[in-house]
């Protein structure tokens, strides 16, 4: 707990006798913080990497697939906006 405490991702409220943590940083930070570094340290900064080795895993849900189309759809159709 305490590293987390000085990465800034909880802090402790030591004004009582047991020490209270809380978290700083919400959930979709925290989840996009440690894709972000996986993908850095384990994938050499390759999202096609991560996400073809993710998959070969454990293969997704059709309603997965269905999810990351869409996302797929979403992200190119922002790239021919500019």
């Amino acid at each position: 707990m305490q590293i987390m405490v000085e990465q800034g991702l909880a802090r402790r409220d030591e004004s009582e006798r047991s020490h209270v943590y809380a978290a700083c940083v919400g959930e979709d930070e925290t989840k996009g913080r440690l894709v972000d570094d996986l993908m850095q340290k384990a994938f050499g900064g390759s999202a096609a990497q991560l996400v073809m080795r993710a998959l070969s895993e454990t293969p997704a849900s059709a309603a997965e697939l269905a999810e990351i189309r869409a996302l797929l759809a979403r992200i190119e159709g922002k790239g021919d906006e500019a």
